[in-house]
């Protein structure tokens, strides 16, 4: 977790009916929706043109939604950036596994904490997303990573589950200062060295 994102907020700018934005929500924010999108087997774009169609009303909306879904992030997580540093400063690689549309690339040039990783995989690219085991494994297979020496975490209980199912080790992400205890146990250098 890198990037604090807000998506109720940002819906409300969407829209002035607090009803209408809730079930706007239950369809666009629905699993079944977001998972569609991230795996990226028809562009985001196409998804958006569909539902235009079999919501009509919506139309301004769900192309601001298409359009705007950076609006949707608020702030570098607190913490991980100096996390991060001293990771690298020690060795460390850092890889980040994302699901998430085409439209994570305006996201990765605005926040220039992504662009920390030494790389990433998007499972828009993949046509696969967490928490599927393959993904996991196309991560290390990709970038010749031993999976029981990469701890993971995502701020979706089933995510970690679908990593301790691929062999990583993997904790629920709260805060940068829990995830730094979590990386200290997995026996990972947080401090500076020397």
């Amino acid at each position: 977790m890198l990037i604090c994102y807000d998506y109720p907020s940002f819906l409300k700018t969407l829209f002035d009916d607090e009803g209408e934005r809730l079930e706007f929500e239950k369809v666009f924010c629905s699993i079944e929706f977001t998972q569609r999108c991230d795996l990226g087997v028809e562009p985001f774009i196409d998804i958006i043109r569909e539902y235009q169609k079999k919501f009509p009303h919506w139309e301004r909306q769900l192309q601001e939604f298409h359009d705007r879904q950076i609006d949707a992030m608020t702030v570098e997580m607190p913490g991980m950036r100096d996390l991060l540093t001293r990771l690298k400063t020690n060795g460390y690689r850092l890889y980040g596994l994302t699901n998430w549309s085409s439209t994570v690339y305006p996201v990765i040039e605005k926040y220039d904490i992504l662009q920390m990783m030494d790389d990433r995989l998007i499972s828009s690219e993949e046509h696969l997303v967490k928490p599927d085991v393959a993904i996991y494994d196309r991560l290390c297979d990709k970038f010749g990573l031993v999976k029981e020496e990469c701890p993971f975490t995502d701020d979706k209980p089933i995510n970690i589950d679908g990593a301790k199912a691929a062999g990583m080790p993997a904790v629920l992400f709260t805060d940068a200062s829990q995830f730094e205890e979590d990386l200290e146990r997995f026996g990972v250098r947080t401090k500076h060295n020397g």
